[in-house]
């Protein structure tokens, strides 16, 4: 295997569970900032316990301390608006077909911080990926259940897809810099540092300061934070950022397309969320498929033609 293909081996394992973090997300009682803190700050505890994180951080200069650190806030922006989203619509689904809109911020941003020229086939696609949420979006129930709101779902969720291309493309300029443990450490403790500030005005009266655990009421929220953190984020934060090193930050946000597939179809498994879905349903994650596959295809043609 070239390093690509180990690479886009790697990325993809990372998106199927990441595509798992919006199960988790409706799984876990509490509201979104308090599950956001609880994420951030265990995994940067989990980061900060191996010596070898902690000597490599030691080792850069203040300026990228404070540049990794800057980007760990957007993630941590990402991540408010990602779980926001699930619990405004209470639905992975809604939520993740409009992450797929994350590849055309990624055709806009990506050229953008990293000084090249744009790409019209990469725009072509992004917007493609558009059409596709838009069919999801056309199988959604026409009348929500009462203190659901699937605008305010699908506009947080299209906010988060903006933020996710965003610090995608930061990472990528940066990449060289450090590990990418260290990266991940560094930014899941500055989310960790500004959510720790903020949360006595948003965490709200019912603010969880530690997951509870209590299978006899139903209650499996420690559980679930736990493979949150440990799996769906120290893991998989490393494996997104590592794989950077091999692919370009487009071809990870529309690989990350793959994600609302993945998640939706858990959703099925899992909530039944497929139950209210038509056939534009399944038509949309098809256009989302579809533009991921060619996407690989035309990079790994060009790539071949180069050499």
């Amino acid at each position: 295997m070239t390093n690509r293909y180990q690479s886009l081996l790697y990325l993809h394992l990372a998106v199927f569970l990441w595509g798992f973090t919006a199960i988790l997300g409706k799984l876990i009682s509490y509201n979104s900032f308090n599950l956001v803190w609880h994420r951030m700050l265990l995994a940067a505890l989990v980061y900060f316990c191996f010596p070898a994180v902690r000597r490599t951080v030691s080792k850069l200069q203040f300026r990228h301390i404070f540049l990794f650190m800057g980007i760990g806030l957007i993630v941590a922006c990402h991540w408010l608006t990602f779980y926001g989203s699930i619990k405004l619509g209470d639905s992975a689904s809604i939520t993740l077909a409009c992450l797929g809109s994350a590849s055309l911020f990624s055709a806009v941003f990506d050229p953008l911080i990293n000084k090249k020229a744009f790409n019209a086939m990469e725009l072509f696609l992004g917007v493609f990926v558009l059409a596709g949420i838009f069919l999801v979006y056309l199988s959604l129930p026409e009348k929500p259940a009462p203190g659901l709101d699937y605008t305010a779902a699908i506009v947080t969720g299209i906010a988060s897809a903006a933020l996710a291309a965003l610090f995608t493309a930061l990472n990528k300029k940066h990449i060289d810099k450090t590990s990418p443990v260290a990266i991940s450490a560094l930014e899941m403790l500055s989310g960790a540092l500004l959510l720790s500030i903020l949360f006595p005005v948003f965490a709200g009266a019912n603010s969880v300061w530690f997951p509870d655990f209590n299978p006899e009421q139903g209650n499996y929220d420690l559980l679930w934070v736990l493979l949150l953190v440990l799996v769906c984020t120290n893991f998989t934060f490393y494996l997104g950022t590592l794989v950077l090193k091999n692919l370009s930050a487009f071809t990870a946000n529309i690989t990350v397309n793959l994600e609302p597939v993945y998640g939706i179809i858990l959703g099925a498994l899992i909530f039944e969320e497929n139950r209210d879905l038509s056939w534009h349903f399944y038509l949309g994650v098809a256009l989302i498929l579809a533009s991921v596959f060619l996407q690989n295809r035309l990079e790994y043609l060009s790539n071949k033609k180069s050499k």
